[in-house]
């Protein structure tokens, strides 16, 4: 998974990227974090960043379990000790079914031109190095792994989960995001059993830690016990 541990401190900020990139996505922020506190950062086996990319097993990881299961296996290895974890991937519904069906059929049909079409998508595209950046990761990944973790998300309904959620929670949202409606957050954070709040940084695209990292961390100053 890549993992490299930096910085100093009593407690450890876990990144977890999402689909379609890696662990330097957090690049812009990282310095910052790691001045204050210990950082784990990795990549997900989807991840092009992995090396062996036959370590991706389509029926292993038709579960977002196995997933988990890695990122506990690797906390373990670890021992990073109190923990905060900062993921930057969520999908709620963006995309009604058709939208879904017409989405997998391009990435199935045609991979590295539906990656070209949606980067700008995905990030703001009057910035156009992290566009660049998002869509070489993008097409870095296998297009079979990036079609089956597609399904995984797209298809998926991870809602009756949320409930379950104890731990505080801070929901971060762009105003203009085309993946994840501003609906969202505010449902995630009524469901959750642990006290959650939600957030809004003025910028376009999904990737704030790209497009809009000096807000993201003004943001990340203010949640509680989070120091910076």
């Amino acid at each position: 998974m890549n993992a490299r541990l930096v910085g100093s401190g009593s407690d450890t900020v876990v990144l977890a990227h999402g689909y379609g990139t890696d662990q330097s996505v957090w690049d812009k922020i990282l310095p910052d974090l790691a001045r204050h506190h210990r950082v784990l950062a990795f990549d997900w086996i989807f991840s092009g960043a992995v090396k062996d990319q036959d370590m991706f097993d389509p029926v292993k990881y038709s579960s977002l379990d196995a997933f988990a299961d890695d990122l506990i296996a690797l906390m373990e290895e670890v021992k990073p000790g109190p923990s905060v974890y900062i993921n930057s991937e969520g999908y709620e519904g963006g995309f009604d079914i058709s939208e879904v069906e017409q989405l997998l059929s391009s990435i199935e049909s045609d991979f590295h031109s539906w990656a070209s079409s949606f980067a700008p998508l995905g990030v703001d595209p009057n910035d156009p190095p992290s566009v660049t950046k998002f869509q070489n990761c993008l097409k870095r990944m296998r297009p079979e792994t990036a079609l089956s973790v597609a399904k995984l998300i797209f298809l998926g309904d991870q809602r009756d989960m949320l409930d379950k959620v104890t731990v505080p929670c801070t929901f971060v949202q762009t105003t203009n995001d085309f993946v994840v409606p501003n609906s969202v957050p505010g449902f995630m954070a009524k469901k959750i059993k642990g006290k959650s709040t939600v957030e809004v940084i003025e910028a376009d695209g999904h990737f704030p830690q790209l497009t809009a990292h000096l807000q993201l961390l003004e943001v990340l100053r203010d949640v509680p016990g989070f120091d910076l």
